[in-house]
């Protein structure tokens, strides 16, 4: 049998449902995966949550919702047990060859199992002994790799190292051109450049304090008078709000008021961010917009 990184594969899966960031993450895994199986059925399960940031993309045939909270209930629950069982099954009718294990874990893994693939991949170190799923294990090196270049160790194996690291994040029409009219609705110009700014995090230890959020949007509109979008996920509202009354200058707040593909072309077309350690520094870093974090 050749080589792994000289076979072929037709129908193909990847497995990361989330986090938001970590999804980003795993972007140049698929556009690898593309580059090398041009013709292949690419797959991808993701959790509900971000599945806004792969719905569109050019390299992805398919996004697999998974909905983690739901079969979460398995054993307590028998609709769900139903569902999973039927989720299993259509998992299998799909008939993958090739499954790429990125999340690491013993649902993950079992997952990989259940589709029927014969090759499945995945880190010899995954957590929960997820690794017992795969006959192909890929060692880390070194546990404090980057999560990109990690997930781009399988590159050598399925034969596409040559591959520049990418990560094709798509930016959809619809969304541009809802984005513009609710700018415009704040206040903003057509095509007025501005500053998106995060001012939320999901970790406590890493909130900026809002009074250093006020002064950095008020020193940026003394400066140069550029307008400051303030962006975020509904949770992130609350902060956003508190930043806007404190700050000075012209703050839109839409934090919570977008959909996803409506946050990515949001920060796609802001002439640089000011972001916390979150979801939206990793599209920003993505979309490769000049950042402050």
């Amino acid at each position: 049998m050749p080589a792994l990184r000289e076979r072929n594969f037709d129908r193909i899966l990847i497995i990361k449902p989330s986090s938001f960031g970590d999804v980003i993450h795993a972007l140049p895994v698929l556009n690898g995966l593309r580059s090398r199986f041009p013709h292949a059925r690419i797959s991808w399960m993701v959790a509900n949550s971000c599945a806004g940031l792969l719905e569109g993309h050019p390299a992805l045939d398919e996004a697999i919702r998974f909905d983690r909270k739901r079969y979460g209930l398995l054993g307590r629950n028998p609709w769900a047990s139903a569902e999973f069982a039927d989720f299993v099954g259509q998992l299998r009718a799909r008939r993958f060859d090739l499954v790429v294990d990125l999340q690491g874990l013993f649902r993950s893994g079992f997952l990989a199992l259940a589709t029927g693939a014969r090759t499945r991949v995945g880190f010899a170190n995954a957590r929960e002994m997820g690794w017992m799923f795969y006959n192909h294990r890929m060692a880390v090196p070194d546990p404090d790799l980057h999560a990109v270049d990690r997930n781009y160790l399988f590159a050598p194996l399925l034969g596409f190292a040559d591959v520049p690291i990418a990560f094709n994040l798509p930016v959809r029409a619809e969304a541009r051109a809802s984005v513009r009219r609710l700018l415009c609705d704040q206040g903003l110009q057509a095509d007025e450049p501005y500053l998106a700014v995060g001012a939320g995090t999901r970790w406590e230890t890493k909130q900026w304090p809002v009074e250093h959020f006020a002064a950095a949007i008020t020193r940026v509109h003394e400066a140069c008078g550029v307008a400051v979008v303030l962006t975020g996920m509904a949770e992130e509202r609350s902060i956003s709000d508190q930043v806007a009354a404190a700050a000075r200058g012209r703050v839109a707040n839409v934090a919570g008021r977008t959909s996803l593909p409506e946050m990515i072309a949001l920060i796609d077309g802001a002439r640089a961010v000011l972001m916390h350690d979150s979801g939206p520094m990793h599209l920003a870093t993505a979309l490769g917009k000049p950042m402050v974090a």
